[in-house]
């Protein structure tokens, strides 16, 4: 009784691929199955957003600018 090697090679590599390849479509179906169970289950309900008006970015901007002249002035008095 002859052994091939290359046979036997070719047949555990065709056989450990096969493996990996099922396990590893078992994990992305687990992992679709885990994130619709998140989805359904415990998404947290998100608080209503504050309206925002673009008044309210002037506003920032300015507040901004005037708090950088404050600063520079305090650290730079004569200037």
């Amino acid at each position: 009784m002859e052994i091939n090697l290359v046979t036997e090679g070719l047949k555990f590599m065709v056989l450990g691929m096969g493996v990996v390849f099922v396990f590893l479509a078992l994990l992305v179906q687990m992992m679709k199955w885990q994130a619709v169970l998140v989805a359904r289950y415990f998404t947290p309900k998100a608080p209503p957003s504050p309206v925002y008006t673009p008044a309210d970015d002037e506003r920032a901007r300015v507040a901004a600018i005037v708090a950088a002249v404050a600063e520079f002035r305090k650290a730079h008095p004569k200037g």
